[in-house]
């Protein structure tokens, strides 16, 4: 009787839990059976495993009972990512390769029936959960990790972790035999150096928008501070060219931020290479049910504003979204997280986006156009309106109106400022703010609010008349406070005065007809 013991992990969430894949080869009528709350498609690994093994001039030891477990068994495990780790733990008990060997080794992977690797999901999250892990705990001995060759150069961008690429199962085998012995095969066994991350940042430039002054404002000062913006007007005025080149406006990634959303796209199956340190913009559907929105599933999945981490997230035709769909983004508004809890799983995944909406002001889009008369009625544009609940507006930082330009005014206007000169003024409104706070305006709370958005006694005055005649809410006069220290911020002033909570009033509007 033989038993080996592979490491490997299994993805529940954003966390990477380990586990020890244990073979046992015993005697009695031959068999192969895998036990450990294995999905579908890790059950189905025993005929991949079988014919790699086998066309790989290895031998499979088929007239061996074979007993497969996956450690713990109460972790659901999916995808092919044990492969790899299984075909190994059977050739470490027959003999074949030096246990031993492989301490200090995890491996994950899928088979081919001809021993090709093929990439794993969620690689780079994989990578990044073992660094923290082993950082938490305070070991200087981090795990190295086998992976394919694509999984392992996205697992290679986190700082400090040891990567190893293999092209084919004889790339790994030959690695772990026993002595000194050698297999005749080309060596696709590489080591991944940290000089492999690559960085490209291409955004749509603000300068095709051509008009449309206050929208880019109201952008510009969404950039600067964090927030969130709900941009309304006619079809066919700008909005969604507008959201498409907001991303641009962000200051570059920090490598804290780009693991964060690498790691999350990554578990997606979305991460690419070139997409590193690239700001994402999510654009779902309007037909996104909540799940899609915030994610779920068994195992739980993120969902789009989780994708969205770190950048923006888009939402076009809003009213037109699912009002479970959008209610559920209440929670995540604030916390920048989300929370997924299922009866026998819970997983959280981080959430802190950008949300930028856009909609029409009525059912027929025309409501207040210059150009083309409305056809709808009151009652129409109330009940279209009225899809977008009261909290959910509350938690929208900036309300802007965006008009409709004429076809004079298309042809004849020059194009605007680029998108390089904006974001210059975002980043340096944005170190002011970390300087002074640590954080970004609209991460601010409680009594950092007090002590950051001071005003003079003029500049409270006309606060306070403003939110008692529109009825605001305290969450409404908080947000009013965090987007007048923002404007303050852009303007380089110290103190937050009348002008700058002027404007900041001017983007809290409530929808309402014209």
């Amino acid at each position: 009787m033989s038993l080996s013991i592979v490491n490997s992990r299994a993805l529940l969430g954003l966390e990477a839990r380990p586990v020890c894949v244990e073979v046992h080869l015993a005697n009695g009528l031959p068999s192969f059976t895998l036990v450990g709350l294995a999905e579908t498609e890790v059950k189905e690994a025993r005929e991949r495993v079988r014919s790699a093994i086998q066309n790989t001039g290895l031998e499979f030891p088929g007239n061996k009972r074979i007993t497969v477990n996956l450690a713990p068994a109460d972790l659901p495990k999916d995808s092919g990512r044990f492969d790899l780790a299984i075909a190994l733990g059977i050739l470490a008990a027959s003999g074949q390769i030096d246990a031993k060997k492989m301490q200090g080794y995890e491996f994950a992977g899928e088979l081919s029936l001809g021993g090709d690797l093929r990439p794993v999901r969620g690689a780079l999250a994989m990578s990044l959960a073992i660094r923290q892990a082993m950082s938490a705990q305070g070991s200087p001995d981090i795990p190295k990790l086998v992976l394919p060759e694509n999984s392992a150069q996205e697992a290679g961008l986190v700082p400090g972790a040891e990567i190893f690429a293999a092209q084919h199962l004889l790339d790994v085998v030959r690695q772990f035999l026993p002595g000194d012995a050698a297999v005749d095969v080309m060596d696709g066994w590489r080591r991944v150096q940290p000089s492999e991350r690559t960085t490209q940042t291409a955004y749509a430039d603000m300068a095709d928008v051509k008009g449309q002054a206050a929208a880019r404002r109201a952008l510009e000062i969404a950039a600067a501070g964090g927030h969130s913006l709900l941009m309304m007007g006619a079809p066919g005025s700008g909005k969604s060219m507008l959201a498409q080149r907001f991303a641009g406006l962000l200051p570059d990634m920090t490598t804290q931020e780009a693991l964060e959303s690498a790691a999350v796209a990554s578990l997606g199956g979305r991460f690419t290479l070139e997409s590193w340190a690239v700001r994402p913009t999510c654009a779902p559907h309007h037909t996104a049910s909540a799940v899609a929105l915030v994610g779920g599933g068994s195992p739980p999945r993120p969902g789009e504003i989780s994708l969205a981490h770190r950048g923006v997230l888009f939402l076009d035709e809003l009213p037109e979204f699912p009002r479970a769909a959008l209610e559920a983004l209440r929670e995540p508004l604030e916390s920048g997280t989300i929370t997924i809890a299922r009866a026998a799983h819970r997983a959280e995944f981080p959430a802190r986006f950008q949300l930028v909406a856009a909609m029409n002001p009525c059912p027929c889009g025309y409501l207040g156009s210059a150009l083309r008369a409305c056809r709808c009625s009151p009652d129409q544009v109330s009940r279209y309106q009225g899809k977008l609940s009261g909290p959910l507006l509350d938690r929208i930082d900036l309300h802007v109106e965006v008009g409709a330009l004429a076809a004079d005014e298309l042809i004849n206007t020059p194009p605007g400022e680029t998108t390089a000169s904006i974001r210059v003024r975002v980043a340096a409104a944005r170190e002011r703010a970390v300087a002074r706070q640590g954080n970004t305006n609209q991460a601010l709370s409680g009594k950092a609010i007090d002590e950051q958005c001071q005003l003079d006694d003029a500049a409270a005055k006309f606060l306070n008349t403003a939110a008692a005649r529109l009825g605001w809410s305290g969450r409404s006069i908080h947000r009013c406070l965090k987007v007048a220290r923002t404007i303050a911020d852009l303007a380089g002033a110290a103190n937050v005065q009348v002008t700058h909570v002027a404007e900041a009033v001017q983007y809290r509007r409530a929808l309402k007809a014209h």
